[in-house]
């Protein structure tokens, strides 16, 4: 399966032509989640690999602890902005009556003109958001179904849940949170950022699982990357890292890992960030997770669970609460070894179809 990976990822390469949210680079095995920095959230209980995990995110600043039930609907109920004449640029989302979350480009008619998932433009109906608090981002979609694992676990799918399961701990924690892709369709990186830009959270994910592993490792794998200009996204991946890394070490199974795992940076050719989703939303803190090897058979056997995608999207969701509510400063910062292999493609518009609006 290894090959089917690694022949997934030229294949979008080639047909997209732009570098996705994918990180299958190397990584050394920081140090672990300090307990001192960890006052005001409670840790995940301890799981097994035979029993169902009973999880619970206690929220910061004494807030009650967030139960995490269905993943949320997508939310029609904010009221807008003074809404523009038509004619006139806005900024915000627009939740549309199929619930998408689309960046708005302006008031039209009786309507809103909007970019698609797919970077074009059309006019629809919906309710207005101006902003949100934390923006998550499900990594691929649609024909671009990322990382498979061997026993037919689809990383697309797998993103989606535990964005969901990370979104409804959030929101019940009183945090306002959209999410970039609410079903199985394609979006593209340029719609992505701008669905985050439009909304100016104060922290942005973009949710991955993993492949290509370079050996294996005693603990998770766990990648997080952060934009390099950025202090607050350096200091959120640490934390994402912290919570993800504490929450799959309760498992006991064989994980694998790069060499230089951990939080870390990607550069380009130029300096800049090498990630489309890091480079396209600065001004915006945000992480982009690699949480576990999908392509690692007992990794992609633990993550087909229900119950550990819900760990992993509370984890994920005690990082960013830890981000917003303390000054913690996060741990498992590595220097990562240089690359120069493609990390994956997708995310062009090139192909790209879109779902009914």
């Amino acid at each position: 399966m290894r090959i089917a990976v690694v022949a997934l990822f030229v294949i979008s390469v080639i047909a997209a032509g732009l570098v996705d949210g994918r990180g299958d680079g190397p990584a050394v095995v920081p140090a672990a989640a300090g307990a001192a920095t960890r006052s005001a959230v409670t840790a995940p209980a301890v799981a097994s690999t035979t029993s169902t995990t009973s999880t619970t995110v206690a929220a910061v600043a004494a807030r009650s602890t967030v139960v995490t039930t269905s993943p949320p609907a997508p939310s029609t109920t904010t009221a807008p902005n003074p809404l523009p004449s038509a004619g006139t640029a806005s900024s915000g989302a627009v939740v549309t009556q199929r619930g998408l979350v689309l960046p708005l480009l302006r008031r039209e008619g009786d309507g809103f003109l909007v970019e698609t998932p797919c970077s074009r433009t059309a006019v629809v109906q919906g309710s207005v958001v101006p902003r949100a608090t934390v923006v998550l981002d499900p990594g691929h979609g649609g024909t671009e179904p990322g990382a498979v694992g061997p026993n037919g676990l689809s990383e697309k799918g797998l993103n989606l849940a535990v964005v969901n399961h990370a979104r409804a701990a959030l929101e019940r924690a009183g945090v306002t949170t959209m999410s970039t892709r609410t079903g199985d369709h394609r979006v593209t990186l340029a719609t992505r950022a701008k669905v985050a830009k439009a909304l100016k959270p104060r922290a942005f994910v973009s949710v991955h699982h993993n492949a290509e592993p370079d050996g294996p490792r005693v603990g998770p794998g766990t990648e997080t990357y952060y934009q390099i200009a950025s202090a607050d996204s350096k200091r959120l991946s640490g934390l994402i890292y912290e919570e993800v890394v504490q929450a799959l070490s309760a498992y006991t199974i064989p994980w694998v890992a790069d060499t230089d795992a951990g939080a870390k940076y990607r550069t380009n050719r130029a300096g800049g960030d090498y990630y489309g989703i890091l480079r396209l939303s600065q001004g915006v803190p945000a992480v982009l997770a690699e949480l576990a090897f999908v392509s690692n058979p007992p990794e992609a056997e633990l993550l087909v669970r229900p119950d550990v995608q819900k760990v992993e999207g509370e984890a994920v969701a005690r990082g960013v609460l830890r981000f917003l509510n303390t000054s913690d400063p996060g741990s498992g910062y590595t220097e990562p070894y240089p690359r120069s292999s493609p990390a994956g493609g997708g995310g062009g518009s090139s192909g790209c179809v879109d779902p009914p609006l």
